[in-house]
């Protein structure tokens, strides 16, 4: 009986002094190294990728927005992006597709509709967008429902209105554009992109100092 109480004694002892190891070493010195690490090499990633403008933070070059007024270059839509009461500026707190096929009735209209409003807000009176210059991201959301690049295509197809809005010529935001063009990554992966937050901040300071 001593013998087993004594056992148990030890096993308790042992498996406690596991736990205090283990938790030292992974749950303090591991991440407190990774940490230092990522601040270190990849200090904006680490801390979310952060855009400042005027020294404030205004975005994540990660993470779409959708507020954006017809002056700026409009993002894809988000139809998956949930709603709440809590957060009601991005409605970020639930994030998704649409979950619908692509012979769905409600997504079928729903890229129909999107695609009238896009030719309709592009449409200047110098420039006539037509449907099928319209492209796909323009009418459909990402996974996430927060992409926060758009098409070449599409930033392409905003320049007339945003343009004539912002009382800039049209070479002009060609070249902002194309200036925020990145291509693939590597070279190879994914498609060439532009990111709308950073292409609008860029927008905003030639239009001040047109």
């Amino acid at each position: 009986m001593n013998n087993s109480v004594v056992n148990t004694g030890r096993l308790l002892g042992a498996g406690l002094r596991a736990l205090l190891v283990l938790t030292l070493l992974t749950g303090v010195l591991y991440p407190l190294a990774v940490t230092g690490v990522a601040q270190a090499l990849f200090n904006n990633k680490a801390n979310g990728s952060e855009i400042k403008l005027d020294g404030k933070v205004v975005g994540s070059s990660l993470i779409g927005q959708q507020h954006y007024g017809l002056d700026y270059f409009q993002p894809r839509p988000a139809n998956g992006l949930g709603e709440n009461t809590v957060n009601t500026q991005y409605k970020l707190i639930l994030s998704g597709a649409t979950n619908r096929s692509a012979d769905n009735p409600q997504l079928v209209t729903w890229v129909k509709q999107a695609k009238a409003k896009v030719v309709a807000e592009n449409s200047t009176a110098d420039y006539k967008v037509r449907p099928s210059q319209v492209p796909a991201d323009a009418v459909t959301s990402s996974g996430s429902g927060l992409d926060p690049d758009i098409s070449p295509a599409y930033a392409e197809l905003q320049v007339h209105r945003v343009a004539e809005r912002n009382h800039l010529s049209v070479a002009r935001v060609e070249k902002l554009v194309e200036d925020h063009t990145q291509g693939r990554t590597l070279g190879f992966i994914g498609e060439p992109r532009v990111n709308v937050l950073e292409l609008n901040i860029a927008l905003r300071e030639l239009a001040k100092g047109r």
